[in-house]
């Protein structure tokens, strides 16, 4: 059965972890078709991983099948779990690797750490199935303590594109691990604070202030990180010169160094607040 998966690890690409999955997947299914997200996920970083999956996942056909192996917590009390959206079904350890892929469906965004109840507060439409992984009919035997992701998360993505329903897997669960998703707030003097949330390949620092949170009646002035200030916004990477913000590909506000790295300029890392002075548009 012909069938999307995609992988999504820390593992890197000097090893063969990669490899070993792949290889299980396949010999499940030979005809799943398997794309990389991405292996470069810093090493245990489930707050990446989150979010480099989140921009990701929407572009792939429906009823896709997301793997996600970023497990610090492997061969621990940490559940591993399938979780079914309208849009795709993902698995993964339960440790908050899906929180932007549960937020988006959410009314009320989380704002701490913990296990959020999936009974209710779903967007109209929206609808959220989450399985604790415990049938051990589809896993490799052994199961080896330090690699589910060859012995039980690849088996059991592949099973699933196979045509089994989630419940064959295990037991249905009411709550799933979230991390808080960061949302930008307005201060007493007006402006809108945001923070870093990724810092791509090229050194841009993607932050967490997305289109949708300017108001539409205000343009942006002026753009505050660590000591130094960017004149409001451009279109394209192209456009300016030095430092300059524009809102991605993705929706978020980038702040990118033309021709260089702004990520080393601004010696930033991720959770450094970014300050945006907003403009009515009757004061132009």
């Amino acid at each position: 059965m012909s069938a999307v998966i995609t992988l999504t690890t820390d593992f890197g690409l000097k090893d063969a972890y990669v490899a070993s999955m792949k290889g299980v997947i396949l010999g499940i299914n030979p005809e799943a078709s398997l794309v990389d997200i991405c292996h470069t996920i810093k090493p245990q970083n489930i707050s990446q991983a989150a979010f480099v999956l989140s921009t990701t996942y929407r572009y792939f056909p429906r009823k896709s099948i997301h793997l996600v192996v970023v497990d610090p917590d492997v061969g621990g009390k940490r559940r591993a779990i399938i979780l079914r959206t309208p849009i795709a079904s993902f698995v993964a350890p339960d440790n908050g690797v899906l929180s932007y892929i549960i937020q988006q469906s959410l009314i009320e965004p989380v704002a701490k750490k913990g296990r959020l109840s999936i009974k209710g507060g779903m967007k109209p439409g929206e609808s959220i199935e989450v399985v604790h992984i415990t049938n051990p009919r589809f896993w490799r035997s052994p199961v080896s303590p330090t690699f589910h992701g060859r012995d039980i998360f690849a088996p059991v993505a592949a099973a699933l594109s196979l045509g089994f329903p989630p419940i064959e897997f295990g037991e249905p669960l009411t709550s799933v691990e979230v991390l808080p998703v960061p949302s930008p707030g307005k201060r007493p003097d007006g402006s809108l604070a945001g923070h870093v949330i990724h810092i791509d390949n090229f050194g841009n620092l993607i932050t967490n202030v997305r289109s949708d949170d300017l108001p539409p009646a205000e343009r942006v002035d002026t753009i505050e990180v660590g000591n130094r200030l960017i004149s409001g916004l451009v279109r394209t990477y192209s456009e300016g010169s030095g430092l300059i913000a524009l809102i991605g590909s993705g929706g978020y506000l980038e702040l990118s160094l033309r021709g260089g790295n702004a990520a080393s300029l601004l010696d930033a890392k991720i959770g450094d607040e970014v300050r945006l002075k907003l403009q009515p548009e009757d004061e132009q």
